[in-house]
């Protein structure tokens, strides 16, 4: 089979204005417990798409690990790839792609690194090979093999046997504060639904149809 031949139909759904609960979060909470009952595989699982200074796009799978009215969170090391380029360019996006639904959610906005104790409180939750993991990968560095790599994290293990690991001072949470949160559902000859919350000068969401 070619690429040509994977056509498909959307026929799921539709999505219509009066669907939409009056604010993202709550739209995205109901269609993530959707995504969930369905039984996706990882569906907190994004696509994060950062910049450099120099406008050079990258992106890489990240998990959801938390979502209010204040934005879009996940952890990484701020010295990983995508945490120099926020640094350095502080916006990115993020597209769930639930295809299973035929959905995908498209947020877009500035970031800023999450409180030092929330990403604290986050990280002592983790499985402690994790918490050991963060400060054994020097994350987006060239290394010389896997060996090395299982060799760090043995020296680390050894290293806090039998006490707490801290938290790296290099790793913590991100934050995204959507400026927009697209709704995507697929319709039959690709006119798809498109409905988008744009923030306001004043914090207010308006929602408007895009064109598919």
């Amino acid at each position: 089979m070619t690429l040509a031949e994977l056509r498909k139909e959307y026929t799921l759904a539709g999505l219509s204005e009066k669907d939409l609960a009056r604010d993202p979060f709550r739209q995205f909470e109901k269609w993530f417990q959707e995504v969930e009952a369905a039984k996706i595989p990882e569906p907190n699982a994004a696509v994060l798409a950062t910049a450099a200074k120099d406008g050079r796009p990258s992106a890489r799978m990240v998990l959801l690990k938390a979502v209010d009215g204040r934005g879009f969170v996940f952890y990484t090391s701020y010295d990983s790839r995508k945490g120099r380029e926020i640094e350095m360019n502080p916006r990115a996006a993020y597209v769930f792609p639930w295809i299973a639904l035929e959905r995908q959610v498209i947020v877009e906005g500035a970031v800023a690194k999450v409180a030092r104790e929330e990403s604290e409180a986050y990280f002592h939750s983790r499985p402690r090979a994790n918490q050991l993991a963060a400060w054994a990968s020097p994350q987006s560095s060239i290394i010389a093999g896997r060996d090395a790599l299982d060799a760090a994290m043995k020296a680390v293990e050894k290293k806090y046997a039998g006490r707490e690991a801290p938290v790296p001072p290099n790793w913590g949470g991100f934050r995204i504060v959507p400026e927009t949160v697209e709704f995507w559902q697929g319709r039959r000859s690709r006119l798809h639904d498109r409905l988008r919350y744009r923030r306001e000068a004043g914090g207010s969401w308006l929602v408007e149809r895009l064109a598919p």
